[in-house]
């Protein structure tokens, strides 16, 4: 039977407005241990940063995470799949383009992000990539 991408998920993404400032978006990241965090305006998505796009986009090019909105730092181009899209669809996606999360769409609203890590988790959970994901966060 195929997977479809509702059942391996990541429900309920945390999203933020797209003038809201790195900071507010690194702290949401730290606190709520994730590394992507949704760009909506009202309930449709609109982007996705990353802690990576944090990184390279902002502190390597020294620009004040104050003053530098989540907008400014975000991935161009936001690749999506819908929640009864096949699992292998998402990972055609994200080896295309190579992506590590994918925002789950249904009717223009985010409701969900399927990242690489539930991939593995799902497909081989004791493989390298499976067992990094289950571990406890390094905080």
């Amino acid at each position: 039977m195929t997977q479809k991408v509702h059942e391996i998920m990541t429900s309920a993404p945390v999203s933020v407005g797209p003038l809201t400032a790195v900071t507010e978006v690194a702290r949401r990241m730290r606190d709520e241990n994730i590394g992507a965090v949704l760009i909506t305006e009202g309930d449709e998505p609109r982007g996705l940063v990353t802690d990576r796009d944090l990184v390279v986009r902002v502190l390597a090019e020294g620009r004040a995470p104050g003053d530098t909105t989540v907008q400014e730092a975000c991935s161009p181009g936001l690749v999506t799949v819908t929640p009864e899209d096949e699992v292998d669809r998402a990972i055609e996606l994200m080896r295309e383009h190579s992506l590590r999360r994918l925002p789950v769409v249904e009717d223009g609203k985010a409701v969900g992000i399927v990242a690489l890590a539930d991939l593995a988790m799902e497909r081989d959970p004791s493989s390298a990539l499976g067992d990094i994901s289950a571990a406890a966060p390094n905080t």
